[in-house]
């Protein structure tokens, strides 16, 4: 899960980082009331999208008096801001963040994640903040220092300074730094982060450390250990197939592609995807149904594939071990019945009950094309769709 820069800063501040001041606004009028309650002569008019690469897209404003905050909070409230996060059909700003200016005087990149490489928590650090980290990495991968914390032991003050000391950190500016990591490091471990990433991570003119922009995102599995943290998502800010393939206990995600993927098992559908680029085909998403399905939920799983308008075809992946494939056949025919399927769709079945399965598929008089090879299965959807271009 996701949540808005102003709410990330709000949860880092209580852990001891050092975040400006600054406030929340829905609409011009209360834009400017919080920004004459800050102070100025400076502040930052921030839109509120879960995407980076705000500023390109006209979604950060500096301004300098109160008429301009109440000016930046009419264009960009309701704006379709388009990053190169968001995609070409960018995101609608239904809230912003006006926080006060800050003394700049060198931007940092400082992050947490879990690296799956050494399977521990690893701070990284690079002296070219403000810029993309993807891009720092692929054409100045040098600049970016990483240290693992053994998890028997947890960060420790030295992890800090090691850092700091890389970044050309000195004096004050090597203790400010110290006690903004263990409190960043806190922050992830105790809220069961996947990521927090400062970009960029000021170091001002006095010598303090400030977080001017800050992300966190969650691991969705241990989000009924934090009611709070729950309580900060923002439905309208994800995927509305997504949020209802999590009522139904499915995992959705929207891709770019027109062959839909129904699939049980989180590997055999990246495998799935894979065979279907293989064969010059292009998944439109990633659907796992999961090991114990039922029908419902196979039914609920074909609709909302077939609710995407960029799916031209659908391929059906299911190996029956826990599932049976006679649930997930009853399930095809049930949703293709109420959806009146206008597309080819190709399953292939193997594992329990297959047999009845495809017996089930091939007297439900509907255009169903069968396969038992996984290669045979994607070559086929592949050809269809583009017969059907």
């Amino acid at each position: 899960m996701n949540i808005h820069e102003y709410q990330a800063k709000a949860l880092l501040a209580k852990y001891g980082v050092s975040v400006p001041r600054g406030h929340v606004a829905y609409t011009p009028a209360e834009a400017e009331q919080k920004a004459r309650e800050l102070g100025g002569p400076v502040w930052v008019v921030k839109a509120q999208i879960h995407a980076g690469g705000r500023g390109k897209g006209g979604g950060v404003k500096v301004v300098k008096s109160l008429d301009e905050v109440t000016a930046a909070a009419k264009a960009m409230i309701g704006m379709n801001l388009v990053t190169h996060q968001t995609g070409p059909g960018g995101k609608e700003v239904n809230r912003i963040y006006i926080e006060e200016g800050c003394d700049i005087a060198r931007e940092l990149y400082l992050g947490v994640l879990l690296d799956r490489a050494t399977s521990r928590v690893t701070l990284m650090a690079s002296t070219e903040g403000g810029m993309d980290i993807e891009e720092v990495a692929a054409k100045t991968p040098d600049k970016i220092m990483r240290v693992a914390i053994d998890p028997a032991c947890g960060m420790q003050p030295f992890h800090a300074r090691r850092l700091a000391f890389g970044l050309g950190l000195e004096a004050k500016q090597i203790g400010a730094a110290t006690k903004f990591m263990l409190a960043m490091y806190k922050a992830y471990v105790d809220s069961d982060a996947s990521l927090i990433e400062i970009n960029p991570l000021v170091v001002t003119g006095s010598g303090d450390m400030i977080a001017l922009d800050a992300k966190m995102n969650f691991d969705d599995n241990a989000l009924e250990r934090h009611p709070d943290i729950m309580e900060l998502r923002d439905e309208t800010e994800e995927d509305a197939r997504e949020r209802e393939a999590a009522r139904h206990d499915l995992n959705y995600i929207k891709l770019d592609g027109n062959i839909g993927c129904m699939v049980n098992g989180a590997g055999l559908a990246m495998a799935t995807m894979d065979i279907i680029k293989l064969y010059g085909g292009e998944p439109a998403n990633f659907l796992d149904v999961g090991g114990g399905a039922t029908e419902e939920r196979v039914t609920e799983a074909f609709k909302l594939i077939l609710s995407d308008p960029d799916v031209e075809g659908v391929l059906v992946n299911i190996f029956g071990g826990i599932m049976r494939c006679d649930v997930i056949a009853e399930g095809i025919v049930a949703a293709a019945r109420v959806v009146s399927l206008q597309v080819p769709l190709v399953v292939r079945l193997e594992g329990t009950n297959v047999d009845l399965g495809k017996k089930i598929l091939s007297e439900s008089g509907l255009p169903i094309v069968s396969s038992d090879d996984l290669a045979d299965a994607a070559e086929k959807i592949v050809h269809e769709v583009k017969e059907v271009a």
